[in-house]
């Protein structure tokens, strides 16, 4: 008789994807929002958003992954924050642009397929949902041993949102006089990682002790950002992520301006601090590829003060100002 292989003899586990789907309906569950159709399995995730509060509705997309960071998560063993990074880093872009999310999507992407360790991931992206106030839609688990090293898995979203035409923030009305505004970090979020990583080696810390402080979640902003949004009028928001504050502020800044930002105005998390000593890092390098504890700034007219709610502590770090040397961003 001949020597038949099967899909499973390639590395491909079918039967694991199944097992896995079966695990995450649970989470995927306590995601549903009014607007949901269907049940995941489908071969697509249906959502009906409800347009009657809106004149002229607007669809914001985005996508993104978490990086090298994913490489701590799979060293220690620590597999249920890292979804929430996942969620975080798709749904904080799109409320910059005033757009409420509401369905998220997620692509899992391993060398051999464990429904375990997968369920924790997916776990942590439901939690990210119900943080954001979306849905969780569907995905994709992808098992590819040719392609991953034994023990890697990558991760990806996508994220669907609606804002107003007439109410999208995009940063044309940012002037001189306006002041910045920010949102704490909860830590390091999911820049830098590949520099993060290399100062641990090369300073030969022990990932153990200092792995907590790594992995802490990034923040998700959204309600923060739309209640701002609703109670004053926002020129622009950036979401801090790579590049720091000179890149994602500076991408909003008009020419001929300049967002002046004074350091001593809010607490930097002490892993910065302990990561630029141990790598003799520079300040503008620091600040060029960390948030250096600031993950959401929002620019607000003069006078206009950010409402101070629970959870929500703004902070005013900066102003507004005309630029003499064309630079969109200065950090004293």
């Amino acid at each position: 008789m001949p020597f038949s292989l099967t899909y499973k003899d390639s590395g491909v586990d079918i039967e694991a994807g199944y097992e896995t789907v079966e695990r995450i309906k649970k989470l995927v569950a306590r995601t549903r929002i009014p607007g949901v159709l269907g049940d995941i399995g489908a071969f697509g995730g249906f959502f009906a958003p409800d347009l009657s509060g809106y004149q002229n509705p607007v669809l914001v997309s985005g996508t993104d992954g978490v990086g090298t960071k994913i490489k701590l998560a799979i060293e220690l063993n620590i597999h249920h924050t890292i979804g929430i990074d996942c969620v975080a880093m798709c749904v904080n872009d799109i409320v910059c642009c005033g757009a409420k999310p509401l369905f998220f999507l997620d692509y899992f992407a391993c060398h051999k397929l464990k429904p375990s360790q997968a369920e924790r991931v997916l776990a942590g992206i439901a939690e990210g949902c119900q943080q954001a106030g979306c849905a969780l839609v569907g995905g994709e688990t992808a098992e590819m041993n040719d392609l991953y090293r034994e023990g890697d898995y990558d991760l990806a979203g996508f994220v669907v949102g609606i804002a107003e035409r007439d109410q999208l923030i995009t940063g044309k009305q940012i002037q001189a006089g306006n002041n910045l505004w920010a949102l704490p970090s909860s830590g390091l979020h999911s820049n830098g990682f590949s520099l993060v990583r290399t100062i641990v080696k090369q300073a030969e810390w022990n990932l153990q002790d200092i792995g907590h402080l790594l992995l802490v979640p990034t923040r998700i902003y959204v309600r923060e950002v739309l209640d701002l949004t609703k109670q004053v009028k926002v020129h622009g928001l950036a979401h801090i992520t790579g590049g720091g504050l000179p890149e994602k502020v500076g991408r909003i800044i008009p020419d001929g301006l300049q967002a002046v930002f004074h350091s001593k105005h809010w607490d930097t998390p002490d892993i910065f601090q302990r990561l630029q000593l141990a790598g003799h890092i520079a300040r503008e390098e620091m600040f060029k590829t960390f948030n250096m504890g600031l993950g959401m700034v929002a620019v607000l007219p003069q006078g206009v003060q950010a409402p101070q709610q629970a959870g929500a502590e703004w902070l005013r770090v900066g102003q507004i100002e005309s630029s003499s040397d064309g630079s969109k961003v200065k950090i004293l």
